[in-house]
């Protein structure tokens, strides 16, 4: 189903009045300059008279707009063409384009309306047939594109709406262009590339052997998309978020390379002083029996899933929530929530703790000298920080949000998450030694993950929501220890706690 065939079925939904058409902007603009008795001195008029509304609307009544600008070609004044519209099971967007009438320069593009997201967004979608090329795209101006098969990259440059055909037939024509020039320079090169063309088309034409192809679109700024056909099985189309990285909040505008060199400093400067005074090995307290953990089953089948409507984040339509909650024996109740939308695919899961807030936050520490500790549940909070100082590995509150896994589980995610979103997209623009850091980092972790390393899992909770299983329970662990401690007042301020009245009448 096509994006008109959808906005005409949800046009009812979405209304008409979600963008101020830019005259009407304009005017409330001049009506609120004469309110404030501001003269404009006629700057106000002519810049109503360059805005002009054509006739033409798209399928939710949204107008399309014309402004005259500069072309960059030949810097005479051509048309711009706005149309600020919603795409269905997305989010707003501003389609734009422009025709210089003098030298018939021609130029499109498409911009996210929206503000940058709170998380990046990577999607994967599964071609298995030649419809499948079909699906529309919305890739704004910081994603990129890859065909893992192909091995090709796209990188980021103009907002697009097009289709994965689309975009691979564009980068076949700027492969085109260039073949004569080619030839006549390095003839094996451009022998090679029409090779790679072919076979291009070959995945495209869905020759034998040539698909399932993955596609996946990695955008840091959170406002791109892939068309979800409602129904399909879960391995064609996925969608996941992910914190970005400093890099990345460099490349979406969020903070400046200056302020990103400043962490960097920080951070060798953490690093330095680290290495000059190394921590002193955990002191294990063969005593402390106030922690116990899970010996039994932590599932609660005499509880129903709950199941209420909520509004997607993604989408912003009625989806389905289904909550469980289940008691963890030795530890408290906690929360398992799981979201789906079959309007949008959008996937999500996480745990809560329940149960009121302890008065003190918690510290457990874990030595792990057994490799059968990584198979340890491990309940991770949000509000929880881990730090495992042999392997170089901190994890920030809200980093993850809330897991319940194993030990194992959590390193891994650790390893996949730096290894694809961080190492592999930046490690060609980084300097030898960086690099080698790199590796020998995950070299390390990797050595962990196969048991043949000991190390030091430090666990800090403010909301004491977070927990280590307890093998020896319900007698104390002998390489675990627990902690508890008074919060600051700025933690009690930052989680709403000093606001909190309790009191009863």
């Amino acid at each position: 189903m096509s994006l008109q065939e959808t906005g005409q079925k949800e046009a009812e939904q979405v209304g008409n009045g979600l963008f101020k058409p830019v005259g009407e902007a304009v005017e409330d603009m001049q009506e609120e300059s004469k309110f404030n008795g501001v003269s404009d001195g006629g700057e106000m008029e002519a810049n109503q008279d360059l805005v002009r509304t054509t006739d033409a609307s798209d399928s939710m009544g949204h107008p399309i707009q014309e402004i005259e600008s500069l072309c960059m070609n030949c810097h005479q004044n051509g048309t711009t063409r706005l149309l600020l519209t919603s795409i269905p099971y997305f989010r707003e967007v501003v389609l734009m384009s422009f025709e210089c009438p003098h030298c018939g320069f021609k130029n499109s593009e498409i911009q996210s309306a929206s503000a940058i997201q709170e998380k990046g967004s990577k999607y994967i979608l599964k071609i298995e047939n030649s419809e499948d090329f079909n699906r529309e795209i919305i890739k704004s101006e910081n994603a990129t594109c890859k065909f893992v098969e192909l091995d090709i990259e796209i990188p980021a440059k103009k907002g697009q709406l097009t289709t994965v055909e689309g975009l691979l037939n564009e980068m076949i024509e700027d492969l085109e262009s260039d073949q004569p020039a080619r030839k006549a320079i390095d003839e094996n090169l451009h022998d090679r590339i029409d090779e790679f063309i072919k076979k291009v088309r070959s995945y495209m034409n869905c020759e034998p052997n040539t698909v399932p192809l993955t596609f996946v679109l990695d955008d840091p700024a959170g406002n791109s998309w892939i068309e979800y056909k409602p129904g399909e099985p879960l391995h064609k189309w996925s969608h996941a978020e992910y914190l970005r990285t400093d890099e990345q909040n460099v490349e979406v505008g969020i903070i400046t390379k200056d302020q990103l060199e400043q962490r960097r400093k920080e951070k060798l400067e953490e690093l330095s002083n680290r290495d000059r005074n190394p921590s002193q090995s955990v002191k294990v307290d063969s005593t402390s029996s106030n922690f116990l953990s899970d010996a039994t089953e932590i599932e609660n089948f005499n509880n129903e899933v709950q199941t209420f409507k909520i509004t997607c984040p993604s989408c912003m339509h009625e989806c389905e929530c289904h909550m469980k909650p289940v008691n963890i024996p030795h530890f408290k109740e906690v929360i398992i929530m799981s979201t789906v939308c079959e309007h949008c695919g959008y996937r999500s899961n996480e745990v809560k703790t329940g149960g009121a807030i302890p008065e003190k936050g918690r510290k457990i520490t874990l030595y792990c000298d057994d490799p059968a500790d990584l198979s340890r549940d491990i309940l991770k909070s949000e509000s929880c920080s881990m730090t495992i100082p042999e392997l170089s590995v901190e994890i920030q509150e809200g980093t993850l949000g809330g897991r319940f896994t194993t030990l194992e589980g959590i390193l891994k995610q650790v390893y996949d998450e730096l290894e694809s979103r961080v190492f592999s997209q930046t490690s060609d623009s980084m300097d030898e030694p960086t690099k080698q850091r790199w590796l020998a980092f995950f070299d390390k972790l990797k050595s962990a993950l196969d048991g043949k390393v000991k190390f030091n899992v430090i666990m800090v909770d403010p909301l004491a929501g977070s927990y280590i299983q307890n093998v020896y329970a319900p007698d104390p662990d002998p390489n675990m220890t627990i902690e508890d401690y008074e919060r600051t007042e700025q933690q009690n301020d930052d989680y709403g706690l000093n606001d909190m009245k309790v009191d009863q009448q």
